[in-house]
């Protein structure tokens, strides 16, 4: 008996070790799937993409300058502003890993005709930014939207 006891005390900061051990594993673990969140998570998902949505689509309709361009003013009779508020939300849903399908045209097909420019590009860039400042988005959180975003630039902006 003796000597049982006497390995178990030997032991005992061993199991406190392991114990210890187990336990930051587990910390570090959570805080890795934490940091594996998708975009779309830390987004507030749908929710927290059509609130943002909402706000930036209200901004570039009532832009004077995007206004200027009158196949973007035409282009708003054909696409009213709740179908644009539900395609864009349904696409920043799906590129930002979230469940949902984007099941508009593609970026080309949809703005070739509108004309847009590398200046009415960078309006709806900084309308944009003012929706993601207003809810708070954190920067990187940002960054990474405005990444994605970037890659459709080239379908959408005319090259003169």
């Amino acid at each position: 008996m003796n000597i049982l006891r006497t390995n178990i005390l030997r032991m005992a900061p061993l199991l406190a070790a392991l114990t210890l051990g187990t336990a930051f594993a587990s910390v570090a673990s959570a805080q890795q799937l934490g940091a594996r969140k998708s975009l779309y998570d830390r987004l507030g998902g749908l929710k927290g993409i059509t609130v943002v949505v909402d706000d930036f689509i209200e901004r570039l309709v009532a832009n004077e300058e995007l206004n200027k361009n009158p196949a973007i003013d035409a282009g708003r009779k054909i696409s009213p502003v709740p179908y644009l508020k539900f395609q864009v939300s349904q696409m920043v849903c799906e590129v930002t890993g979230g469940p949902c399908k984007y099941t508009g045209k593609a970026m080309m097909e949809s703005h070739r005709h509108l004309n847009i420019s590398e200046n009415e590009w960078s309006v709806m860039a900084n309308e944009f930014k003012k929706s993601l400042d207003r809810f708070k988005v954190p920067a990187v959180e940002q960054k990474e939207l405005f990444d994605i975003v970037g890659t459709t630039k080239a379908d959408i902006v005319v090259r003169k």
